[in-house]
Parts: structure tokens; C-alpha cells; sequence
């Protein structure tokens, strides 16, 4: 015990070398696109390759950066041009920064006396989030996820209409359901789950053609449930479906709830930043009459994961509600009687104790960009989803599924055995197969990766999501001309 139990000198050595690595293998080839995007690999062969069992003794620094190397080479790289697999891509190298820095500090975002710095920023990033909202004061806090902020949405609103389900569970309450739209996330179902709510209290509201809730719909899914004698409590507008990207009508959803005394949340996971850009906020018109927004800068902005803001218009509500609904008060954690303003101690807003630091990422890429400069990048994903749909509709064998509303470009491409056949019976199970057998081709070779699913009664077609600003016109023409060259014996 007269010496450290750690060597401080050869770990700062192993940690150049591996900074090395990191800029070498996931910043420079990670986003070079002349390297491929995945190294694909079965299961049972990564596994050898990567050797992954514990042993009793360590190993050498030379092996285990080779084994840093290794689990970058096999990785898929998110931040590559020709990634479009998530509703996330691309790499920001400031907000790779503030990662490092939070990693670095290893801090737990719950009170100021440990993390000083985080409170205040967050207090501030918080802020001007609901300003974009629409929003003149208010509360939040940073989620892991826009899963769980959809679910501290309803876990507030329940509290806020009953606050007695805090200490006496939900048999001490009437049967509760919320509505939301058959495109929305299915963290509301998952949520109602976790929550004891049940799923079948989750009433799916009626969508149009482009995927947006009908709001006389949702009305007469409210007047059903009353009459059912269940106590509707909470409605979920989406605004960026994670298929389609519809928003739905956030004014007339307002209405309904207004008339109705319901708690009005919006999941702005995936649209949210459209806020910043003042051509496209008005997808969101509304939007600043909602109860509580979920919104993931990590999605649009490239801030990386995980950046997730739960914000809550406090104001019609009472102040304090994110403490009153989950605080415990632990009193080795937030002790009454410390030295300073115990009201920056802010970890009991959350069901979280440790908490990772998510604002700074954002921060420094706000500071590094400004406003103006985050606004460029929404319009610029815009701009590129424009030109990749005109590309499309100009091309033989590609085909809309629907004119995209926001940045997911939806659509199918035929291959020549189907061209003109669209009215034989098999031409839409054929077709069906087409976008899964050209998506293992792309991955097998490693040129890029796309998503793809069946949509309701539509068979599998591609969605393309471009969030990624280093992306160029090259990419686009290359994505196009791919899925060709991969569909053409088909």
C-alpha cells in the first residue's frame, strides 16, 4: 500500500497509443469513403476473430491495442458517407470532443457539488431547447434515450392527474388509457408495459394516407373509451415517424386535448430539430402547446448518442412537478443542509441515481456552429433528401412509395425481371424479396448500408435517411447506382 496499485506512466502511454489508433481507425478510415462501411463477418467467426474470453492473467499493451484495433476494424462505422442505416449518422468532431471530455471526468450528473459545471450547462442547453420550442420557462432533463423520455412523459402525467400513484400504485385508480396515432414509436406501447398500464390501454388513433393522425379520430377514440368507463389521461403526437416521417397536426391535437383535459405530450424524437430551421419549423405548428416534448439531438444534429431532452411546459401545471413525481430525496445524496443552493442538485428529476453527462456534446457543437450554423445542417439534409428524390423518380426501376414529407426518402426499386408486371400475383411477394436480398449483397461487400421494412399492406422497401453532413452529391449518385448494380440479375 506505500504505492499506488496502478502504473500512471504506462497508462498515459497506452492511452496515446490508442488515441492514436481511435483517429486512425474510427475518425480518419471510419469516415473515409473509399473504406467500407461494415467488415462483415458470421457470428461464430467475429467471435474467434476477436478472441472475446477472460482469463485469469492480463495481457500486453501491443495485444491489447491490437485488440482496440480489432474491435474497430469489425465494427460498423456510423459515421462512413455511405451509412444510412439509422435514423443517426455521421460524425461530428466537436461533439466527439465533448465525449471525450465527459468520458474522461467520469462524472455522474445527479448534484452540483459533483458536477458543477454539467448542472449549469444543462440548465442552459435545457433552455434553449424549449425557447425553440416555443416556450418561455419550463423544466427537463436529459434521458437515455427518446424511449424513456416518451416514458417519463407518461409517468408525469399520471402523476400530475393522480398524484396519489405515487404511493398508492395504480389499483388505487381508475382504469387508465392514453391514445396514440398506428405509426407512433413503440416506446408507447413498451412504456404503457413498464408503467402497469397495459398495453391494451394503448388505443391506436386512425392515420391518414401519409401516416399523420386524424384528429376526429383521436376524438372518437376518446369518447369510446369513456364510454367503456376507462379514464383517458395522456394523448402522444409524433412529430417524424420513424418510417414515413409524418408529423401529425399538432393544432388540431391540441384542440381535442384542451376540450378533453388531457395531458399533451409530442414525440419530436426524430423531428424535433426541424425547430431550428425557420423554412421547415412549421411542420411542427403547435407544437408549443404541448404538456412535454421529447426531442434527440443525437438523431438530426450528429451530436452522437446519447442526447436525449425530456422538456416539460411547467407553467400550467405547477412548478417542481419532475421532483414531486420522482424524487426520493436519499439523504447521503441530497442532503438538506449543505453549504450551497440545494436546487442545482437536480438527480431527483429523474428515476435515474447515476446519470451520464449529455448536455456537453451538444454544447460544444452549439458553441462551435451557433444557432445559424445547426439550422444549415437541418436544411441541408433537406436539400439532399430533394435531390435524391428527384433522382429517384428520374431513374428506370425506382419507385416512391410516397413524396417525402421530411428527410426519409421511402421507396422500391424493381428489378428488370419485374418491370411491367406489376399486375401478375406475384409481382408484390416478388418484390418484397428484393430490397432484404440487396441488403445482405451491400453488407457482404461492405459499400454502404440502408434500412428497409414492410409498411402495413406494402412489402419491403427501402428507407433512406441522411443526417450525415459530410455526405455529398458523389454519395447519393453512388446509393442509387448500387442498389442497381446489386439488383440487376434479380
Amino acid at each position: 500500500l506505500e504505492r499506488p496499485g496502478m502504473d500512471r506512466t504506462a497508462g498515459e502511454e497506452f492511452l496515446r497509443e490508442a488515441f492514436q489508433v481511435l483517429l486512425e481507425e474510427a475518425v480518419r478510415k471510419g469516415t473515409d469513403v473509399t473504406e467500407k462501411v461494415c467488415e462483415w463477418k458470421e457470428p461464430g467467426e467475429l467471435r474467434e476473430l476477436l478472441d472475446l474470453e477472460l482469463r485469469s492473467w492480463g495481457e500486453p499493451p501491443e495485444r491489447l491495442l491490437g485488440r482496440c484495433r480489432d474491435v474497430l476494424r469489425y465494427s460498423v462505422k456510423t459515421g462512413h458517407p455511405r451509412f444510412f442505416n439509422q435514423l443517426f449518422s455521421g460524425l461530428d468532431h466537436h461533439a466527439l470532443a465533448g465525449r471525450f471530455i465527459t468520458e474522461s471526468l467520469n462524472t455522474s450528473q445527479y448534484t452540483y457539488e459533483i458536477a458543477p459545471v454539467f448542472v449549469l450547462m444543462e440548465e442552459v442547453v435545457l433552455a434553449k431547447l424549449r425557447e425553440l420550442v416555443g416556450w418561455s420557462s419550463g423544466d427537463g432533463i436529459f434521458a437515455p434515450g427518446g424511449s424513456m423520455s416518451n416514458m417519463y412523459a407518461m409517468n408525469v402525467a399520471r402523476f400530475q392527474r393522480f398524484p396519489e400513484s405515487r404511493r398508492e400504485g395504480n389499483w388505487a385508480l381508475p382504469p387508465l388509457v392514453l391514445f396514440t396515432s398506428q405509426e407512433s414509436h413503440y416506446s408507447i406501447q413498451k412504456g404503457a408495459a413498464f408503467l402497469g398500464i397495459g398495453t391494451d390501454n394503448v388505443r391506436l388513433v386512425a392515420t391518414d394516407e401519409r401516416g399523420k393522425m386524424i384528429p376526429e379520430e383521436l376524438e372518437k377514440e376518446i369518447e369510446r373509451a369513456r364510454a367503456e368507463g376507462k379514464e383517458p389521461f395522456f394523448v402522444c403526437a409524433t412529430s417524424g415517424t420513424t418510417v414515413l416521417g409524418a408529423f401529425d397536426p399538432l393544432g388540431s391535437i391540441a384542440d381535442v386535448c384542451q376540450r378533453h383535459g388531457l395531458w399533451f405530450h409530442v414525440d419530436a424524437a426524430w423531428g424535433g430539430s426541424a425547430l431550428l430551421s425557420g423554412k421547415h419549423r412549421h411542420l411542427l405548428a403547435g407544437i408549443e402547446r404541448a404538456d412535454s416534448v421529447a426531442w434527440n439531438p443525437h438523431k438530426m444534429l450528429t451530436v452522437g448518442l446519447q442526447c436525449s431532452a425530456f422538456l416539460l411546459r411547467d407553467d400550467s401545471v405547477g412548478p417542481g412537478l419532475l421532483q414531486r413525481c420522482h424524487g426520493a430525496g436519499a439523504t447521503y445524496l441530497f442532503q438538506r443542509d449543505k453549504f450551497y443552493d440545494i436546487t442545482y442538485d437536480t438527480g431527483d428529476k429523474t428515476p435515474q441515481c447515476g446519470r451520464r453527462v449529455d448536455c456537453l456534446k451538444l454544447w460544444l457543437l452549439w458553441k462551435a456552429l451557433g444557432t445559424e450554423g445547426l439550422a444549415q445542417r437541418v436544411q441541408r439534409a433537406f436539400a439532399v433528401t430533394q435531390y435524391l428524390t428527384e433522382e429517384v423518380k428520374r431513374r428506370d426501376g425506382f419507385q416512391l412509395v410516397l413524396e417525402p414529407e421530411f428527410i426519409n426518402l421511402c421507396f422500391w426499386f424493381v428489378p428488370p425481371s419485374l418491370r411491367g408486371r406489376e399486375g401478375s400475383p406475384d409481382y408484390w411477394p416478388s418484390l418484397g424479396k428484393v430490397a432484404p436480398t440487396i441488403k445482405e449483397r451491400m453488407m457482404r461487400k461492405g459499400s454502404m448500408m440502408v434500412g428497409y421494412q414492410p409498411h402495413g399492406t406494402k412489402v419491403n422497401f427501402f428507407r433512406q435517411v441522411i443526417t450525415n453532413p459530410a455526405v455529398t452529391k458523389g454519395d447519393l449518385d453512388f446509393f442509387l447506382d448500387e442498389i442497381e448494380r446489386l439488383g440487376q440479375d434479380l
